[in-house]
C-alpha cells in the first residue's frame, strides 16, 4: 500500500518476511547505482507458530527473529514486516476525486462495514489512491486493505522481542508484487553477501526484500 497500516520514511531497513514455514530477513539499503543488499538469512519456526498467516506463539516467532538477525550480524533495527492471511482484506473502491486525504479516510471509516467483516474497532485500515476510474474524471479507484489489528499488534511485538522498531506494516501480497516488479538478483551485494550467491537465492527472498522496498517509497 502507499501508506501502510503505519510506516516512516527509511534510508536503510531490514525485510521481515514471517510465514508459516519460517523467516526470510534482508538488509536492504541505497547506493548511488540503486539497491544494495547488505545481508540476508533464513530461520526456521516453531511448529503451528504461524498457522494460516496468523501468529499464534509470539514469544517462539520473537526467539527465532533473533536468531536470525544473529545469524545476520547487522545492527540494522529499523524492519518492515507484512501481514497475511485470510483476516486480510482488499477491496477496490470508486471514490470522489476531489476529496483529500483526510476526507477519503473519514469516508472509509464511515462506510467500512459495507466491505469488512469485522467489528470496526477490531481491524487496521489503510487506503493508496491508484488513479482514475474508467467511471469518468470525477472519480478515481482507491484501493482499501484491513486487517484484523491483534495479526498487526503481534508483528510489531514480534519486532520488539528482537529489538526491532517497526517503519512499515504492510500487506504480503502487495509486497511480493512489489518485489516482481524489481530485478533484485542484480542488486548490488554488499561485503557480506556473496553476489553469486546471492543471484541464487534472490527469488526466494521475493516477499522480505519488496517489504524493504517499501520504505523507501515517498
Amino acid at each position: 500500500m502507499g501508506k501502510g497500516f503505519f510506516r516512516r520514511k527509511a534510508d536503510t531497513v531490514l525485510g521481515v518476511d514471517i510465514n508459516d514455514s519460517g523467516i526470510k530477513l534482508i538488509e536492504l539499503g541505497r547506493s548511488p547505482a540503486g539497491f544494495s543488499v547488505q545481508g540476508y538469512a533464513t530461520q526456521a519456526l516453531p511448529a503451528h507458530a504461524v498457522v494460516d498467516g496468523a501468529v499464534l506463539d509470539i514469544q517462539g516467532v520473537g526467539r527465532a527473529l533473533q536468531q536470525a538477525l544473529s545469524c545476520l550480524r547487522t545492527s540494522a533495527r529499523h524492519a518492515a514486516v507484512a501481514v497475511a492471511g485470510p483476516s486480510v482484506i482488499t477491496r477496490l473502491v470508486e471514490m470522489d476525486a476531489g476529496l483529500s486525504d483526510e476526507e477519503m479516510a473519514w469516508k472509509i471509516q464511515m462506510e467500512a462495514d459495507q466491505f469488512i467483516p469485522y467489528p470496526l474497532d477490531e481491524v487496521a485500515i489503510d487506503f493508496q489512491v491508484q488513479g482514475p476510474s474508467a467511471q469518468g474524471p470525477q472519480w478515481v479507484e482507491v484501493m482499501l486493505a484491513a486487517c484484523l489489528r491483534e495479526q498487526v499488534d503481534a508483528r510489531v511485538e514480534v519486532l520488539a522481542l528482537a529489538g526491532l522498531v517497526p517503519r512499515v506494516v504492510d500487506v504480503e501480497g502487495f509486497a511480493l508484487a512489489r518485489a516482481c516488479r524489481q530485478d533484485f538478483a542484480s542488486f548490488t551485494p554488499g561485503h557480506r553477501v556473496d553476489g553469486a550467491q546471492w543471484a541464487v537465492d534472490a527469488q526466494g527472498m521475493g516477499v522480505a526484500c519488496g517489504l524493504a522496498l517499501r520504505s523507501f517509497a515517498g
